[in-house]
């Protein structure tokens, strides 16, 4: 009776955290963008006491390859925990959208059949439908009169990184800073990024599936066409580099320094 006791004990502390984080993110409201016959699945944090008098940030964020789908929640898997510890400190409007499992944010062609993979940027051809639909949610959602147009954050990670870089590029006067985990882009895009634009890179050095030098190149780029970018690379980090950035305890108090009357 004991051991059965303690065995079951021990099972529903295993479950207590995940079963937590799940009810925690049901803070994140289920919505459907939907643009003639496409829709966008996503998922929409408000602020606690939202007041439709007041005006509040909005943060964008694009996740990675491994969480599309139609599922609506596992677009939540990495950065949501983020937001939701720190709605206190950073009250926002959180925006966690869900591209389909045949899509993409960014357009790149993608090499899988070398180690490690090889990326095409070509963001300057039209944008994929997933990431369309992202760009007329946020017209939508940007026109409100309860969000403060000085203060449109955006991040990403991995396919997300890429989709970030290519977002900026897309909708330069739309964003105020952003943030992009192990992406990659066509620097040359940096070119119409917005004088002083601010963004800040990570990347694991040892990231064997988006190579580190895709980080580098765009921050180059970026601060040489008048940008202002810092990256950060972690020497032991594998492409798993999101968790040192979300734990970088000056990331959010960074993207929300930014306003775009600076």
């Amino acid at each position: 009776m004991k051991k059965t006791y303690l065995y079951s004990l021990v099972c529903f502390l295993l479950v207590l955290p995940l079963s937590v984080t799940a009810q925690d993110q049901e803070a994140f409201k289920k919505e459907n963008f939907i643009k003639n016959t496409d829709t966008l699945k996503y998922r929409i944090l408000f602020p606690k006491d939202f007041s439709e008098e007041k005006e509040y940030p909005v943060v964008l964020f694009l996740h990675g390859a491994g969480e599309r789908g139609n599922d609506n929640q596992a677009q939540l898997t990495h950065g949501s925990e983020l937001f939701l510890n720190n709605q206190e400190k950073f009250p926002a409007i959180v925006i966690f959208p869900q591209a389909p499992k045949d899509d993409y944010w960014a357009k790149v062609e993608v090499n899988r059949d070398t180690i490690p993979m090889q990326f095409d940027f070509i963001n300057k051809e039209p944008a994929t439908k997933s990431l369309q639909l992202v760009m007329d949610l946020m017209e939508e959602i940007t026109s409100k009169d309860y969000v403060n147009k000085d203060r449109i954050y955006l991040g990403g990670l991995s396919m997300g990184g890429m989709g970030t870089f290519e977002l900026i590029y897309k909708k330069p006067e739309m964003f105020t800073a952003a943030f992009a985990i192990c992406g990659g882009a066509n620097p040359e895009i940096a070119k119409e990024y917005p004088q002083g634009f601010n963004i800040w890179l990570f990347h694991g050095k040892k990231d064997d599936v988006v190579l580190p030098k895709y980080s580098e190149t765009m921050a180059r780029a970026i601060n040489h066409y008048g940008g202002n970018a810092k990256l950060s690379l972690y020497p032991d980090d594998n492409h798993n580099s999101w968790d040192s950035a979300f734990a970088e305890p000056n990331l959010l108090p960074w993207l929300f320094s930014h306003t775009r009357a600076q």
